[in-house]
């Protein structure tokens, strides 16, 4: 009798636990197969999914539709031959394969001030200055970029042979930090097919209600 007293106070325990499963179920997904996924940042996991506030809107920076031009500019599609442009659904697939697995790396490619009020989950800060040489990247910042990127100097030139796919972004579409940096990269050798530029940002990310941290993990918004 006890036997069947406990199978059936765990039958009911498994029937409770699904349907609370159910009643937290997403309503806003990444993509209908995807509702969350996590990343790691700053030493720690972090959960990724939309806000559920079906409501919510962009506030502050990223709800401006207006900026002087130049420098704030729309960007093309395509930065350069051979560099892939790509969006959320695709910088999503890689933040859970190449930047997990550690053979890719997301880079904000922002001055350290933007960086610092927020950023997306998983990346790390090269500013555009540190890899362009015609902005002020010099020996040094290049070489310390580099070598977080798996480059090597072998006889006085960079070796890209072991570098890693880098996912570079800035501020949105109208923002030439992240296309500048990629310029820098092609300039001083580095292969156009492990460069892939998401051309929408912090703008677009945002508009997505996907989660913005700080350069430590902690959330922004949401």
């Amino acid at each position: 009798m006890g036997k069947l007293k406990s199978v059936l106070v765990l039958s009911l325990f498994l029937t409770s636990f699904s349907m609370v499963t159910k009643t937290v179920a997403l309503e806003v997904m990444i993509t209908p197969e995807l509702g969350e996924f996590r990343v790691k940042h700053a030493g720690k996991q972090l959960l990724i999914r939309r806000n559920q506030d079906t409501d919510a809107l962009l506030e502050f920076d990223f709800a401006r539709i207006s900026r002087p031009c130049p420098p704030f500019c729309a960007q093309p599609i395509e930065v350069a031959d051979g560099v892939k442009t790509i969006g959320e659904v695709e910088l999503i697939a890689f933040m859970r394969t190449s930047l997990n697995d550690g053979s890719g790396l997301l880079i904000d490619a922002r001055t350290p001030d933007w960086h610092e009020r927020g950023t997306i989950p998983g990346s790390i800060n090269i500013p555009f200055t540190h890899l362009n040489i015609g902005q002020g990247a010099n020996e040094i910042t290049l070489e310390e970029s580099l070598a977080q990127f798996g480059a090597s100097k072998k006889n006085g030139s960079w070796d890209f042979t072991q570098c890693k796919t880098l996912v570079l972004w800035c501020n949105g579409p109208w923002c030439g930090q992240s296309p500048t940096a990629i310029r820098g990269l092609l300039d001083i050798g580095y292969p156009a097919n492990r460069l892939h530029y998401y051309r929408g940002g912090m703008q677009l990310w945002q508009v997505f209600g996907l989660p913005v941290v700080t350069p430590d993990g902690e959330l922004v918004n949401q």
